[in-house]
């Protein structure tokens, strides 16, 4: 079994809208939506729902309203300051969990915490080609612990009115996006935005956008996952190895980036792209809100990187913003199920993904409704997406620092060798 990672930086994932909620020890519940429940005379019975992600509790609360307008039996209380972990560990976790699906959450899944969710109808609405990334991230047998409720899909967003001015078009091959750069070079505009002031942006830009392009993700980490400690010099699959032809790719990236990305951020990314001072920018829908912020009339677009020359191996990097899914500490159960149903029902699930940059995870979920997105409709339509590979390493294992370092300049190599010892000494520290 693969380490699970931890929570990563909080203000960085914030930002992405990949916060695990890492909160204080007191409970801090916060109860929402106090209107009255109803005239029934029965005393309702309450649930826990904890959700962290801090840019959507105000629109859970607003669900949680009109939940309890729409029943009497049930009342919610909305819990975002808990330390999860520890309550599973006193046996006291929320009875009903809505956060982002990543390795933090392999623990529970694996261990058999979560109950199964197979037999609700809401399962059978899925779009098939999410369980695998769900798999991917972890299993249990016999069980669907987990169910997607919001997927998230990032990739090279650009500047309309520049592309229109220089009479660009979206490139679909690496040669044409070298072109486009090129073109972009000698017309005195800057192809591409920096921020490797924040490492993460690399990881989640670059990094998985290059691998994502070249590698198969599934097999490679399972792969990775069955050499385990030997991973390393001389091992049929390693980072040194296989990660090298992306690396090299995210290497080519960096001569189209403006001087000075060293000790550019996220904030100042956002910013210089309101601003017109790059045509494009590798960053995911989190950061639509932000740059609309400063400039709301830029017209964006978004297109999947083209790492290769073949375009069938285009995709989006994507990740489960949030899924839900039920402890099987929890004594309510039964109102547990419920409130997920009322959560996933169209009329609510929609609005969410709507309001928040999201693709919908029905069959019929409707299109994205961001016009900035609509460039990556088609391949999330075609199931054309891979997780990130940042993602699937363990946050025991600093990938973002080693690639930063890349960025700034180091060799791609001995950032690979390391990422094979720290692979190898996880997998014996796991196993022991």
């Amino acid at each position: 079994m693969r380490p699970h990672a931890t929570t990563r930086d909080t203000a960085a994932l914030s930002r992405r809208g990949f916060l695990l909620g890492a909160g204080g020890i007191g409970a801090g519940l916060a109860l929402a939506a106090c209107a009255p429940l109803g005239g029934s005379s029965s005393r309702p019975e309450t649930i826990t729902f904890y959700v962290s992600k801090p840019e959507v509790i105000g629109y859970f609360d607003d669900v949680i309203a009109k939940f309890h307008d729409s029943q009497s039996k049930i009342r919610v209380v909305r819990d975002s300051t808990s330390n999860m972990s520890a309550n599973f560990v006193r046996n006291r976790p929320p009875d009903l969990g809505c956060l982002n699906y990543n390795y933090a959450m392999v623990s529970f899944v694996e261990h058999g915490a979560l109950t199964d969710l197979s037999d609700l109808p809401e399962k059978d609405t899925i779009n098939p080609d999410l369980w695998p990334l769900m798999q991917q991230t972890a299993d249990y047998p016999g069980r669907t612990s987990v169910l997607p409720y919001s997927v998230t899909a990032a990739s090279v967003i650009y500047n309309k009115r520049i592309f229109a001015d220089q009479g660009l078009e979206v490139p679909t091959t690496w040669s044409a996006f070298r072109d486009v750069c090129e073109r972009l070079v000698r017309a005195g505009i800057t192809p591409m935005y920096g921020t490797y002031k924040d490492n993460w942006t690399i990881a989640q830009g670059m990094f998985d956008y290059s691998v994502g392009g070249m590698l198969d993700l599934q097999q490679t980490f399972a792969a990775l996952d069955r050499e385990g400690t030997r991973v390393g010099k001389g091992s049929r699959v390693s980072f040194e190895k296989d990660f090298a032809a992306p690396v090299d790719r995210m290497v080519d990236l960096l001569q189209w980036h403006q001087k000075g990305a060293a000790s550019r951020g996220y904030g100042d990314g956002n910013l210089a792209f309101a601003q017109g001072k790059a045509a494009m920018y590798l960053q995911g829908p989190w950061a639509l809100g932000e740059i609309a912020k400063s400039n709301k009339d830029v017209e964006l677009g978004t297109f999947p990187f083209p790492a290769t020359d073949d375009a069938a191996d285009n995709k989006v990097r994507v990740n489960v913003d949030l899924g839900l899914w039920i402890p099987e500490a929890s004594r309510k159960q039964e109102a547990a199920r419920e409130f997920l149903s009322f959560l996933m029902s169209p009329a609510v699930s929609d609005r969410y993904n709507a309001d928040n940059n999201g693709f919908g995870v029905r069959k019929d979920s409707p299109p994205v409704s961001n016009p900035a997105l609509r460039g990556m409709q088609d391949s999330y339509d075609r199931a054309a997406f891979s997780l990130g590979a940042s993602q699937l390493i363990p946050a025991e294992i600093p990938v973002a620092n080693y690639l930063q370092s890349i960025a700034f300049g180091g060799a791609p190599a001995p950032q690979l060798r390391t990422l094979d010892g720290d692979w190898a000494r996880l997998a014996l520290r796991t196993a022991a």
